[in-house]
């Protein structure tokens, strides 16, 4: 199933091929920082994924593993990308807030767990790892 997003104000385009339609919650003090509460995150494989107005892209290292960025004329955050090698590397980690359609959409993780604010509560069974599972699963060590 192919979906199509943008960001705020349509200057960053993009489909999705293929589209998992699993994702997962990110309640890292980066992410947020960055997105103003969890991040509701897409994992895309670069593959998959083309973009219009690559040009309006600006970019942060965010740590020695990971950029974040977002769109130079509107400030969307548009994806979270792995930048070091391991199992992640390359994969983008998009907001699902940029899809165009997000119907049948399904939390499947949630991912740094022990650092989620205590006001924040999701329902459902899914996988939560917490922050030493979590570096395990991308692969790093800090």
């Amino acid at each position: 199933m192919d979906r199509t997003g943008k960001c705020l104000c349509g200057a960053v385009r993009f489909t999705i091929r293929d589209l998992n339609t699993e994702f997962g919650t990110c309640h890292c003090k980066m992410c947020q920082r960055w997105a103003g509460s969890a991040l509701l995150g897409l994992t895309v494989p670069a593959d998959t994924v083309r973009f219009e107005g690559i040009e309006n892209v600006k970019r942060y290292q965010s740590s020695d593993w990971a950029e974040r960025t977002w769109c130079g004329k509107c400030g969307s955050g548009l994806w979270y990308r792995v930048t070091a090698e391991g199992p992640h590397h390359g994969f983008y980690h998009m907001p699902i807030g940029l899809l165009d359609d997000t119907s049948g959409l399904t939390m499947s993780r949630e991912i740094f767990t022990d650092t989620k604010p205590d006001c924040v509560t999701f329902e459902g069974d899914r996988e939560r790892l917490d922050t030493a599972a979590t570096l395990a699963l991308f692969g790093v060590t800090e």
